[in-house]
């Protein structure tokens, strides 16, 4: 049994929510930042590139490097690295320096959410780790609620470097929570070794783990739809539908909040179904509510009700599909978790960064790009749970022995 476990369990939701922190508090900041740095927005808006080219990198960096030497040690560094950039973009003059700071606020950031689920995988037994990852999505989903509002309230109140400021407090509780709860959950492997060749390797043996990649794929395309609804929201509801602020952050909020009660409903759900049940179904329903809210916005006959209602349920679903197929990705691994962790979250973030530049990119003054982006996502998502079930299958069919 962990000693302290709420105290390890509410630490490591915290680090899994520290990407979604550094990204929805500063993005109510982009305008003030604009005029304080005498840039326009589109110049800003490259920091958010750069955090999520070293948010998606910097996960594979850390994969190895954990493997080679334990968890705690990484983790500690990462996060004084956070912590450093974090107080460098409170201070910075210069966009350059705020894009490059947010870079290396990234590669630190992203160690937080590669060994708290590397971390899950070590300390709790398989058959309780998707309740668990259910357990941090209550923690990691109140980020995206009130992240948005603090920051604009920030913003306007003493001005966007208290962003940074906050965030470097912060990173500052987690180091301290980090270093007071969260124990070694697994040792340094000597033999580990470092080198490019070797580190491919340890890819390449994850990455042809059927389980592996069919659910890791599945939640990196799940995950992508609802970046799509983030990145395509404000217009569809504000502009098109005439929603006010106030509105918006009603309908952002209880979107977030059915996400949030779908991952506790999945924990009472785990006592009478398995991850492999509950992700089909899950998977199922993104697909059809998908489906619905393109169709109808290409027709033109579904309006701002209708609109969040299917939303509503394609990030309900993502309460019960992503703590299951997280826990199914990492469930062949007592060796390797941190690879496969590391692999998981950096394909999560690189597709999910690519629907969200898709609807921006493929922006014509209509619903139709978010709308499309969400379909073909939880198209993909569950073609290849049904592809990789049937892999999975035929693999078993030809080495019974081999587990599932």
């Amino acid at each position: 049994m962990v000693k302290n476990q709420t105290a390890v369990i509410t630490t490591l939701g915290a680090l899994t929510a520290i990407g979604s922190l550094s990204i929805d508090m500063y993005l109510p900041g982009f305008p003030s930042i604009a005029r304080d740095l005498h840039v326009d927005i589109a110049h800003v808006a490259l920091s958010l590139t750069s955090f999520f080219v070293g948010i998606s990198a910097g996960q594979l960096f850390f994969g190895p490097i954990i493997e080679r030497y334990g968890r705690r040690i990484p983790l500690i560094a990462g996060l004084a690295v956070y912590l450093l950039a974090s107080f460098g973009c409170s201070l910075t003059s210069s966009v350059n320096a705020l894009i490059v700071l947010r870079f290396f606020q990234a590669l630190g950031g992203c160690s937080g959410m590669v060994i708290s689920r590397t971390m899950v995988r070590d300390i709790f037994p398989i058959s309780d780790t998707a309740k668990i990852f259910s357990m941090l999505m209550l923690i990691m989903g109140v980020a995206p609620i009130v992240a948005p509002t603090l920051g604009g309230f920030l913003a306007e109140a003493w001005g966007w470097r208290y962003i940074f400021f906050l965030l470097t407090f912060i990173a500052a509780l987690l180091l301290a929570a980090t270093i007071r709860f969260l124990p070694e959950s697994k040792g340094g492997d000597p033999d580990v070794r470092l080198y490019p060749a070797a580190v491919l390797n340890r890819f390449y043996v994850v990455l042809k783990q059927p389980l592996f990649f069919t659910y890791a794929i599945v939640s990196g395309f799940a995950s992508a739809g609802m970046f799509a609804y983030i990145s395509g929201s404000p217009f569809v509801f504000m502009t098109l539908f005439k929603v006010s602020d106030t509105q918006y952050g009603w309908i952002f909020g209880m979107n977030a909040a059915g996400l949030i009660l779908a991952s506790q409903i999945n924990r009472l759900l785990l006592k009478r179904r398995t991850s492999r049940d509950i992700v089909v179904v899950a998977a199922t329903l993104q697909c059809l509510s998908g489906i619905v809210l393109f169709l109808g916005t290409a027709a033109g006959f579904i309006g701002s009700v209708p609109t969040f209602v299917l939303i509503f349920i394609y990030l309900m679903m993502q309460g019960f599909a992503f703590p299951n197929s997280t826990a199914l990705s990492l469930e062949p691994f007592e060796q390797n978790a941190g690879i496969a962790s590391a692999l998981a979250g950096s394909l999560q973030m690189v597709i999910a960064a690519a629907a969200s530049a898709a609807v921006s990119y493929l922006h014509n003054g209509t619903a139709i790009p978010m709308a499309a982006l969400i379909a073909i996502c939880s198209g993909i998502s569950y073609s290849c749970l049904l592809a990789g079930r049937a892999l999975i299958r035929k693999r078993l069919e030809r080495q019974p022995a081999l587990e599932s």
